[in-house]
């Protein structure tokens, strides 16, 4: 006998906590990784400027502290109280975007505003901004895919919402997030079955305006005829990308063992945020990078597996929230390992768990929460549903 039933069935007494271990033992290594690395590239720096050689490595053990507890925080928290409430996320996001761009309460850090200062500590705002555009996305896209693109205004609507923080972004300025946040907008769109010839469109306007706005800025057109040609700018705008790819050459296959790079001794600026990859590659060697790459790879396959999951359930939220997410923080590991590795232009994106940065962290582990409670939701609603096909 065959039992057709709603997902979230409520009349069976649902099965325990769930943590799918996969997901969160891949996060847990890449944090540990994370810690090590940041004690090991910023050592010297920190002893130069502050005088304390520990002074990152307390900073980072607090953040870990507090992204931890954001981590728990959203997996105790059901996904209707994302969905439900999503447009108010949208709109907190966009009004901190705005906040963060007015003199004297914006932060700025190398001719970029992207910071708000919050009790000693900063809060990058771009951050917040991806996940709730991801939740709003998700919320919109499930209420509408049924019947999604039988009117232009189904895809219209949330492009007009959308150009509101990639604007916003692109004033910080903070290109890479904005064309990070694109390309998730354009893969969870592609998920609704719209029809071709109108994502074929909108994927024609979206290049073309990453074009013009990447063309736009002096600075930028700087930044690719550096990229193309580092050696040439070794001194100036070249000099960060070149001695990333100095550490990474002195790391030949097995490195040279933790702690013992020299590109963390105030040649490389960064060293232990955006181009904290270079010193891992420096220290570890090509096995290394390919054993964290192999990491990162297992994580993003995880996600993906869980969003996969979702659409057999038809569980669509859950599915365009896992598949978001999943392409938020894949996209922002390829950017930061292609800047580090000299294949991308500069972007001041950092490693997502790896890097130093409370913001990242804060985030990062929240979406992973949310991640973790969706799973939980499908593994019970599955068991939900074997315990009523037996009888039971």
């Amino acid at each position: 006998m065959n039992i057709t039933m709603p997902f979230n069935y409520s009349a069976i007494t649902r099965p325990a906590w769930h943590i799918d271990m996969p997901l969160l033992v891949s996060v847990l290594a890449l944090l540990s990784i994370g810690l090590v690395m940041v004690a090991s590239a910023s050592f010297s720096y920190a002893e130069h400027n502050y005088g304390n050689e520990f002074f990152f490595v307390k900073r980072h053990l607090v953040y870990l502290v507090i992204a931890g507890g954001a981590m728990g925080f959203t997996f105790l928290m059901p996904p209707t109280a994302w969905s439900n409430y999503s447009r108010l996320w949208m709109l907190l996001a966009i009004l901190l975007l705005l906040l963060v761009l007015v003199p004297g309460i914006g932060r700025e850090v190398n001719g970029s505003r992207r910071w708000l200062s919050l009790g000693g500590m900063t809060l990058q705002v771009s951050e917040l901004a991806k996940v709730a555009t991801v939740v709003f996305l998700a919320n919109y896209f499930d209420k509408r895919r049924e019947n999604f693109g039988d009117d232009w205004r189904d895809w219209a609507k949330p492009m007009v919402v959308l150009a509101v923080p990639l604007v916003l972004l692109l004033l910080e300025p903070d290109f890479g997030s904005t064309v990070v946040l694109a390309a998730t907008f354009m893969v969870m769109l592609f998920l609704t079955g719209t029809k071709f010839w109108h994502y074929f469109l909108m994927m024609l306007v979206g290049v073309a305006l990453i074009y013009f706005v990447a063309e736009a800025a002096p600075y930028r057109v700087a930044r690719l005829s550096t990229f193309l040609d580092p050696w040439s700018h070794r001194f100036d705008s070249g000099y960060q990308l070149t001695q990333s790819l100095i550490a990474f050459g002195r790391g030949e296959w097995f490195g040279v063992g933790l702690g013992q790079s020299v590109q963390k001794m105030l040649y490389l600026p960064e060293a232990h945020t955006d181009f904290v990859f270079a010193i891992f590659a420096e220290e570890f060697g090509f096995v290394g990078v390919i054993c964290l790459l192999g990491l990162y790879c297992l994580l993003v396959m995880r996600i993906f597996h869980l969003g996969k999951r979702a659409v057999a359930q038809e569980y669509w939220y859950g599915a365009f929230l896992l598949i978001g997410f999943g392409l938020l923080i894949s996209g922002q590991t390829f950017i930061n390992l292609g800047v580090n590795a000299g294949l991308l232009p500069t972007k001041g994106l950092t490693l997502p768990f790896v890097s130093y940065g409370g913001s990242s962290l804060l985030v990062t582990c929240g979406m992973v929460g949310m991640m973790l409670r969706i799973s939980h939701e499908m593994h019970a609603d599955t068991q939900v549903i074997r315990r009523v096909s037996r009888g039971r």
